[in-house]
């Protein structure tokens, strides 16, 4: 089954709103074997919601459209493909009734506007959403089918998959025998993806029909491979051979698969060896500590750590010798081996990360550019230490979110010997 997606929002078109609805459904439809052809964000205007969702029905014959059924002016959305499919919009005792008990609930009167979320296109199939006031529905006539879902996230995801993929898996076909579209991720991290698409040379003609797609950021590169409509047993047995391939070739720059988290993978290494954890920050400031404390359970590892944005920190609290932070300065592979010898006497941990640097944009030097950044890891007794330098593109935000995945990174090979 084939489908085209419309998100309906002036917000995602101006880049205000980050369109995570998309992602989703993107992934979800994929894994019960329906294929999305196209994407398109729309802002709310009746005319280009017509057209958008008018194109979709003529190549593909459905389309699953988010946002747009509010109570206010602009949700226009459901009102829009009702005239396309040339069906007037009727009140629904049923869905006003459970609106107006929804707001009794809360302990209020029900808005007068509110009502017009209980008019439903004729003939269409209301999809109940105990998230919110829009239901979700499913409008089908003379071959075509229309689904509009809400836009809150919450809500859309809560319909897709409690109301609208089990639907779908029907249409595709019996549970286990379709065709489906799976994809597994290897996430690597701390080699640039160039070197890693030389490792990889030749590596997709043996993954075929599989495809690769190797995808940078922040955090590291990972490598994302696709089974198109193939059964579910194939496509599994098959992503698992290329999972282990790729993993093969990355060697130690791989830290895990799909969602995996290398704050979370760092946790479990230090967990498995019954060690506690410390950080010491400086251009970071907190970074590494809020995506260890993220992970649940993070608090039978995980102690805490130093924030030490000003030299005079350094010194007080993670007994940096004052005369290191004038030579060689507070961004050294001196200054940051002290500072993590000082987190884990400090703070009695097992093991400790410990990052300098200069995250910009100003303070960099020819010497010391910005994105300069010094690292170290601790672990053992007596203390094995090893520190890094790294030179960070990006821009300030994007500088410190790559020396706090460094960060974990140095550590997690500590952990592991790599």
């Amino acid at each position: 089954m084939k489908i085209d997606v419309v998100t309906v929002g002036t917000e995602l078109v101006l880049g205000l709103t980050v369109d995570t609805n998309a992602a989703e459904l993107g992934r979800a439809l994929a894994a019960t074997g329906v294929e999305v052809v196209r994407h398109v964000a729309v802002a709310d205007r009746a005319e280009a919601i017509a057209a958008v969702v008018s194109d979709a029905l003529a190549r593909t014959g459905a389309v699953i459209v988010t946002g747009g059924l509010g109570p206010t002016r602009d949700d226009i959305t459901k009102r829009v493909v009702a005239g396309i499919f040339g069906k007037p919009l009727v009140r629904d005792p049923g869905v006003l009734q459970s609106l107006e008990a929804r707001f009794r609930r809360f302990g209020r009167p029900m808005p007068a506007m509110n009502r017009s979320q209980a008019e439903i296109p004729a003939g269409a199939s209301v999809l109940p959403n105990p998230r919110g006031t829009a239901p979700g529905l499913w409008i089908e006539d003379m071959g075509r089918l229309a689904v509009l879902l809400p836009g809150v996230p919450a809500e859309m995801r809560g319909l897709l998959h409690e109301e609208v993929l089990p639907r779908l898996a029907r249409r595709v076909g019996a549970a286990g025998a379709a065709p489906v579209i799976g994809s597994r991720t290897v996430r690597t991290t701390g080699v640039p993806e160039s070197a890693l698409a030389e490792r990889l040379a030749g590596i997709e003609e043996r993954l075929a029909p599989l495809t690769l797609a190797s995808l940078p950021g922040a955090a590291g590169v990972d490598l994302r491979v696709t089974a198109w409509a193939l059964g579910a047993d194939e496509a599994a047995h098959r992503l698992d051979e290329a999972v282990a391939a790729l993993r093969a070739v990355a060697g130690s720059d791989a830290y895990g698969e799909d969602d995996a988290d290398l704050a979370a993978v760092v946790l479990d290494l230090a967990r498995a060896r019954r060690i506690s954890l410390a950080v010491a920050e400086s251009c970071t400031g907190g970074e590494i500590a809020q995506r260890l404390t993220a992970v649940p359970g993070a608090s039978d590892t995980f102690l805490g750590g130093v924030v030490a944005y000003a030299d005079r920190l350094k010194t007080d609290l993670l007994d940096v010798p004052g005369g290191l932070l004038t030579t060689p300065g507070a961004v050294s592979e001196e200054c940051v081996r002290a500072m993590v010898e000082g987190a884990r006497r400090r703070l009695a941990a097992g093991a400790a990360v410990a990052v300098t640097g200069i995250a910009g944009p100003g303070g960099g030097s020819d010497e010391k550019p910005v994105g300069t950044v010094w690292l170290a890891a601790s672990c053992g007794d007596p203390a094995t230490i090893r520190t890094a330098r790294r030179l960070l593109p990006g821009d300030r935000g994007e500088i410190r979110a790559r020396a706090t995945q460094a960060a974990l990174d140095l550590l997690r090979r500590l952990l592991t010997n790599q």
